[in-house]
């Protein structure tokens, strides 16, 4: 019997599972197996399943929220800290994880406050924080370069600007000592107490995952599922479901930065403040129905009247104002925690002071270059301005960063121009993505001698940058928040108790819209238990106009976090008077009629810092002045006031049987798009002036004699009384209110 010849066991290390041919190879076949020592493990699905054919293989798995490791989660509401009331840790890996997730979810827009709109301009300080503030952009006088951005938060870049939202009032001061970015809300409350809960509540605002709408709403059954389980949002709610959710403009929001700030003077003494900005132009807002037809009509309606006020000259304008507080060990005032972010300070307790005007008077050149790639961020501070223990602003400090690395490409963003100090940067920084700097020497670290030592840390008087030295109170790590957080409902009550009747009927008919969206009606029963909460009226008129029985309260009606202040008025829109600066006035003209007035009112007009638009039946011009709408294309909700210098006839173009701006047929001969005009503004308690022969369609389409009606004998004066109600922003009286 022939011995088998024995083959020796390969020594490790073989290149391939196979010996090589000494030929090359010529005879296509397919890729050679793995070597036994490779054979592949069973792959699992992206959620950890085995691999099936079944779609449920790649769905979530099982009942409990896990880490995208799988570690099972017994809390994702709160933040890991340094004991109830101290800073937020860096070692929370579920924040970081679930923050970064969050903040490169969208490419490339921003995943939050993508459509916005921007402006240069210049913020002048008083010197009247000098007391509290040390930093140098407040001194009297000192004029510092800034670059202001207005923004929605919940739509895409592609949405329209007069979605009922939040909106952004973010500020970037260019100062001496750095840049100084004060990232504000046109509401001074957010949903959130903890940064934590940020991806979840925008995951609920965005649009349904399956089918991508409602794009830009909050009407849907995503958004009031998760804030009527989670209370603490019910105080933000109720702000955007008033009048604040569709400013009239950028140029006539207020602008609040939410969070507690501290502030140390130039002898060291602390104090805590909260910002304020305060438009010169007072807060105006559009009604329900104008924001609906302006999606329609001008979705770019609020990016246009601003940059179109500034080149008018109508530079809009804000002061920046502080309430100050004690800096004490409970950092609160008169029983309201200046921790938690869903509670404000009603000025009646701690007045805005006012330390310096911003005023925007440049437009960008380049959207991209500008509006879209500025990077704002809460921790660029300068000396005298440090952040608190603020549980959302804990967070919020890591995710800005975070997000402008995917967003911008890498971690050189502050490299780019809308983004560059005016000061000068020695960061050591080196190298990565987009690097637009050369950087000289060969020591980019310090100590060093072969760079000469440069870079040096600056003492403090060469105006260096400090973290103020505040004791952290002394607690175990935990997640949970002070007891002070749980009050929902009490600011929510003061808020609703300020507004006036007409507002309070905006509040309701928003709810009832919202609301009358949801598919689920456990989820509007559920709502309705929050808004029994904040006030037994609210509930009872939105739950009547549900057709659903209005729900008793569940928590006392006295929480003590309104300071005792029974009603704020600041809160409210519609008391006291304003600059009617950049206001549109619509001119409806005859050409066949009497216009010899029309140039000098059309001048008038401009000469007092409003907007004139001659509409006509057609283009070119009236009497020397340009058409600047006709029929076809004018809409009242461009305009805040209309006047009728004459009364048009049927045009040939109109055909109210095929041209839904035309509708049906108006009384007499009275141009039907015209009578369009007239009933839009009268409904939206907007002044309206006539005078000749502008007096007949006027007579033809309302009542003689009423609220916000005025009529003259020539156009100048008809325009002077107009001007006045202006300065009240609507006619609310027109309209009997709180029925």
């Amino acid at each position: 019997m022939v011995p088998t010849k024995k083959t020796p066991t390969p020594a490790p290390g073989r290149p391939s599972s196979r010996p090589p041919s000494l030929e090359e190879p010529t005879e296509p076949r397919g890729p050679l197996p793995p070597k036994p020592d490779q054979e592949a493990a069973q792959p699992r699905t992206p959620t950890g399943a085995e691999p099936s054919p079944e779609r449920r293989t790649t769905a979530q798995q099982g009942e409990f929220l896990t880490t995208s490791q799988g570690a099972r989660l017994r809390d994702t509401d709160h933040s890991l800290k340094a004991g109830r009331r101290g800073p937020v840790l860096l070692q929370d890996h579920h924040l970081r994880e679930k923050i970064t997730h969050f903040d490169h979810e969208r490419i490339p827009e921003r995943v939050v406050h993508a459509r916005g709109a921007a402006a240069h301009g210049v913020f002048e300080g008083y010197g009247t924080a000098e007391s509290v503030c040390r930093a140098g952009f407040l001194a009297k006088g000192k004029r510092t370069e800034v670059f202001t951005r207005f923004s929605t938060v919940v739509g895409s870049r592609g949405s329209m600007d007069t979605a009922r939202d939040t909106r952004g009032f973010a500020t970037k001061f260019y100062t001496d000592e750095g840049t100084f970015d004060l990232v504000a809300n046109n509401i001074p409350v957010f949903f959130i107490q903890d940064g934590i809960k940020f991806p979840d509540v925008v995951h609920a605002a965005k649009p349904h995952p399956d089918r991508e709408i409602p794009q830009a709403q909050s009407a849907h059954d995503t958004f009031w599922d998760f804030v009527s389980l989670h209370t603490e949002a019910q105080h933000h709610t109720l702000w955007f479901m008033g009048d604040r959710g569709i400013p009239r403009s950028f140029r006539m929001m207020e602008g609040f930065g939410i969070h507690t700030f501290r502030l140390s003077n130039a002898e060291g003494e602390n104090s805590l403040v909260k910002f304020h900005w305060k438009p010169t132009l007072g807060v105006h807002s559009l009604t329900w129905e104008e924001a609906q037809l302006l999606g329609g009509a001008d979705p770019d309606f609020h990016r246009r009247d601003l940059s179109d006020a500034i080149e008018a000259g109508a530079h809009p304008s804000w002061e920046l104002g502080i309430q100050v507080f004690p800096d004490n060990e409970e950092q609160s005032f008169e029983g309201i925690d200046l921790l938690d972010p869903t509670k404000f300070v009603p000025e009646e307790l701690a007045p805005v002071q006012p330390i310096g005007r911003l005023t925007l008077n440049r437009n960008p050149s380049n959207y991209f270059a500008e509006t879209e790639q500025v990077a704002f961020n809460p921790g660029h501070l300068v000396p005298g301005i440090d952040v608190t223990d603020d549980p959302l602003l804990q967070v919020r400090l890591f995710s800005y960063v975070d997000t402008q690395l995917t967003r911008l490409g890498g971690p050189n963003f502050a490299q780019l121009p809308i983004n560059r100090a005016h000061a000068p940067v020695n960061d050591m920084l080196r190298d990565g993505y987009g690097q637009q700097a050369d950087p000289a020497g060969v020591a980019p670290y310090r100590p060093n001698s072969l760079d000469g030592g440069c870079p040096f840390l600056a003492g403090e008087r060469d105006g260096a940058f400090e973290d103020l030295p505040v004791r952290v109170p002394e607690g175990v790590k935990e997640r949970e928040l002070s007891a002070t957080f749980e009050d929902h409902f009490s600011q929510a009550r003061l808020f609703w108790r300020s507004m006036t009747l007409v507002e309070k009927d905006h509040i309701v008919d928003a709810y009832s819209f919202e609301l009358g969206k949801c598919y689920e009606n456990t989820i509007r029963e559920r709502q309705l238990q929050c808004l029994a909460n904040i006030d037994e009226e609210l509930c009872t008129r939105v739950a009547a106009a549900l057709g659903m029985p209005a729900p008793g309260p569940t928590v006392p009606a006295e929480d003590g976090s309104d300071g005792g202040v029974a009603a704020s008025a600041p809160l409210s829109q519609l008391r006291g008077s304003w600059p009617t600066d950049g206001r549109m006035i619509g001119i409806v003209v005859d050409p066949e009629g009497d216009n010899s007035g029309l140039l000098d009112l059309h001048e008038v007009v401009v000469a007092a810092s409003m907007t004139p638009v001659v509409i006509a039946p057609r283009g070119g011009e009236v009497a020397g002045v340009p058409v600047g709408r006709t029929f076809g294309t004018a809409a009242s909700v461009e305009f805040d006031a209309l006047l009728l210098a004459g009364t048009p006839l049927t045009a040939p173009d109109s055909r109210p049987s095929v041209d839904p701006k035309a509708g049906a047929p108006g009384s007499g001969d009275v141009e039907p798009r015209v009578g369009k005009l007239i009933d839009e503004c009268w409904r939206h308690a907007k002044a309206i002036g006539a005078w000749g022969e502008g007096r007949a369609a006027l007579e033809a389409r309302t009542a003689p004699g009423g609220a916000g009606i005025v009529v003259g004998e020539d156009g100048q004066t008809v325009l002077g009384e107009i001007q006045s109600l202006l300065e009240s922003h609507r006619v609310w009286e027109r309209f009997p209110a709180g029925t």
